[in-house]
């Protein structure tokens, strides 16, 4: 149980380390949004490239974001019985729900967008707009990248709560 514990912590510590990086990207889309207004209210100027900025940054935020959140307990939970759980009762509803939805759920959007980011790559595709980033083959390739941190994550997440289960305790 010991190594099982080790690997559930290096999967957190992971999270945690992306989630605290990510978490500059909220202040620098901030930032570069005010600039991008104050460019083009203020000096009539404007930069695609700078507005391409934020929402790639908006994706790695919210995209890459979604296992720290995970994690945290962040997410969206419909808990009308969950909260009255005893500690094993809900780690049985978060193993079989991480079984069940979470894990298949990552496969599947990993499977699907491969090929779309597979494509993306092999034309090295660009912003269709003059003077914007040109690499969307990157924003695309946010997609499986989710789909493998929330896997990693929600199998952290199985595993905890199947050592509440065998141990009877929290961890």
């Amino acid at each position: 149980m010991t190594g099982l514990r080790k690997f559930v912590q290096l999967i957190d510590a992971f999270t945690d380390t992306c989630g605290r990086v990510l978490a500059w990207l909220a202040l620098a889309m901030a930032l570069l949004t005010t600039l991008v207004v104050a460019m083009r209210y203020g000096f009539n100027t404007g930069s695609i490239l700078a507005q391409e900025s934020v929402t790639y940054m908006h994706g790695c935020l919210f995209l890459l974001g979604g296992a720290y959140a995970l994690k945290h307990g962040a997410h969206v939970r419909v808990d009308i019985f969950y909260s009255h759980f005893s500690a094993r009762g809900k780690a049985w509803v978060n193993s079989l729900g991480g079984i069940v939805f979470l894990l298949p759920l990552c496969i599947f959007i990993a499977l699907v967008s491969w090929n779309y980011v597979a494509d993306s790559w092999a034309i090295r595709e660009t912003s269709p707009e003059p003077g914007g980033i040109p690499a969307v083959f990157l924003l695309k390739s946010l997609l499986p990248m989710m789909a493998l941190n929330l896997l990693l994550q929600g199998l952290a997440e199985i595993l905890r709560s199947a050592l509440v289960l065998v141990e009877g305790r929290e961890q």
